[in-house]
């Protein structure tokens, strides 16, 4: 057995960073009703974005400090559930991981975004339009580009890339969103956000989506599941006793106890119609690992969630064992965040975001040490 509980196949690249997340990969293509042919296509597209950090032992260190997940494994699953569909599989990476300087780190993105343009023969033209903001010669900030892909039946996926607006620093983040927005032609869009804290974000889908979206986070420290329920700017949005509800259900957070003191939720506002005032789409992210003491707290909030929305939590259930094979109670953070996202015309979609800890586990609240172990 591997020191994280999988049988050991014997496989040469089964102790490096690319063959532990490729192969984690594969049995989420699987749980998503993938076909084996697709699960090979993203595997190399995976191994493709890592680079040449996708070689390295696991023995070795993390290639940089990546802002991604807490054991810095550059790469992060998501499960997105919508009553009456298959469960749809994200795959979040940091294709720069392996630069030596975060304006390396942007350049590789975003050579590696470009390399998929041509691939699946979809335009850059709005990356492009406010590169200047966000890739700076001297970037600063927790992360430079990120790319993730909804991996679809075909081979093709789906693509959006993630911006750091603070990139010129954080005093600029809030006038860089808003220029972005203008720039994109959202010119009324800045003005329909509510008030927060600060702009982790700022997302863009590229390529075949239907509707593409500008998607601006916002940062609310100190939430409470009152002041949650009161953040949607949708013009035909969610109505706070809903939002309310599922912030007190994947926060573990009765009516008396509600406020999230330690990593701060975020809201995520999108907005496709340049002629709108308002945002199409809310959604509310819950960090749940810092509010539970173990992932099977958060899985059995998962899976509430999951039946309130009328979708069976098999498949999130199975994800876990895919990902890892120590018990949810033996670690935290294997679930990261739950959201639930509404968007117009559409129900709504519960989202578990999955960790790979290729480097690290979170030890369960109230042990000696909580921060993440390694078990490499």
């Amino acid at each position: 057995m591997s020191a994280r509980g999988y049988p050991d196949d014997g496989a040469p690249d089964a102790r490096t960073l690319g063959g532990f997340t490729t192969r984690q990969l594969r049995g989420m293509c699987a749980v998503a009703g993938l076909s084996g042919a697709d699960a090979d296509t993203y595997a190399g597209v995976l191994a493709e974005c890592l680079g040449p950090v996708a070689g390295r032992s696991l023995d070795l260190p993390p290639p940089n400090r990546t802002f991604l997940s807490d054991d810095h494994t550059p790469v992060e699953f998501s499960l997105s559930f919508q009553a009456g569909t298959a469960p749809a599989l994200r795959l979040l990476t940091e294709p720069g991981c392996g630069a030596d300087s975060l304006a390396g780190n942007g350049a590789a993105g975003l050579a590696a975004i470009r390399t998929m343009a041509r691939r699946w023969n979809f335009s850059t033209d709005a990356l492009d339009e406010i590169r200047d903001l966000f890739l700076p010669p001297s970037p600063q900030g927790p992360l430079a580009l990120w790319c993730a892909l909804e991996l679809r039946p075909g081979g093709v996926p789906k693509v959006k890339v993630y911006l750091n607006p603070a990139a010129s620093g954080p005093e600029r983040a809030a006038g860089t969103v808003r220029e972005a927005l203008h720039r994109l032609g959202h010119r009324r869009a800045y003005e329909a956000l509510p008030e927060a804290d600060g702009h982790p974000f700022l997302a863009l889908d590229l390529g075949d989506w239907e509707e593409p979206r500008v998607k601006v986070y916002l940062r609310h420290d100190g939430l409470t599941a009152a002041r949650a329920g009161r953040l949607s700017r949708m013009q035909r949005g969610p109505g706070p006793a809903a939002i309310e509800e599922f912030f007190r259900t994947a926060a573990g957070r009765g009516p008396g106890t509600t406020r999230l003191s330690g990593r701060p939720g975020l809201t995520c506002h999108s907005f496709t119609d340049t002629g709108a005032d308002r945002p199409s789409g809310f959604t509310l992210h819950i960090p749940v690992r810092d509010y539970a003491a173990h992932d099977g707290e958060v899985l059995a909030r998962a899976e509430r969630l999951l039946r309130r929305h009328g979708v069976d939590a098999g498949a999130l259930t199975r994800s876990l064992g895919v990902l890892t094979g120590r018990r949810p109670e033996d670690g935290v953070g294997l679930i990261a965040y739950l959201a639930l996202a509404h968007q117009h015309s559409r129900p709504p979609r519960v989202t578990a975001y999955l960790s790979s800890e290729a480097y690290a586990v979170r030890p369960p609240a109230g042990t000696a040490a909580q921060r993440p172990q390694t078990v490499g």
